[in-house]
């Protein structure tokens, strides 16, 4: 079976991590009645939301998924990990962890690696009520605004790192 990456219960040792160069990343909010996607462009620039699934017992939804992976030609899954504050691991992240293996077996050789998503939809609500976006139209978008986070802050992140490896002075 497929292994998934990342998300880690221990703090992990700074390592260089192999991944592609480029090429399209989704991005994924796994809850428990919707599945948010969001999209990379092919240089790692920008993330954007692109559709919220409904979550099925039968499997579906990641159907739908596996099929975005190959429309996009994704080179690699972003999942989010749902941590406490204390970055304690509860049912979301089993649930999440399970969702990624399932997904992983299904896209592989397609990586899927597992990030930790603590407080990705809370900035989403956030970032959607200050744009006047509240009520059903909020519902609707919510778990697509928090796959966009996900994957924008894993993209920021590999591309700061990238600096730091050649030399460059990063955000920090």
């Amino acid at each position: 079976m497929p292994e998934v990456t990342g998300g880690s219960r221990r703090k992990p040792r700074r390592k260089a991590v192999a991944v592609p160069a480029g090429g399209v990343r989704l991005g994924v909010d796994v809850g428990s009645v919707r599945v948010g996607v969001a999209l990379s462009d092919r240089d790692g620039l920008l993330a954007t939301p692109l559709v919220t699934l409904s979550r099925a017992d039968d499997g579906t939804d990641l159907r739908q998924l596996t099929a975005l992976v190959a429309e996009h030609e994704a080179v690699q899954v972003i999942v989010g990990l749902p941590r406490s504050l204390s970055g304690e691991e509860g049912p979301a992240a089993a649930a999440a962890r399970s969702y990624a293996a399932e997904l992983a077996s299904l896209v592989a050789p397609v990586n899927v690696d597992l990030v930790d998503e603590r407080l990705s939809t809370v900035s989403a609500t956030r970032t959607l009520s200050s744009r006047g976006v509240r009520g059903q139209r909020q519902r609707a978008v919510i778990d697509q605004a928090a796959a966009v986070i996900i994957l924008q802050t894993w993209l920021d992140t590999r591309r700061a790192e990238a600096a730091r490896a050649n030399g460059e002075p990063g955000d920090e």
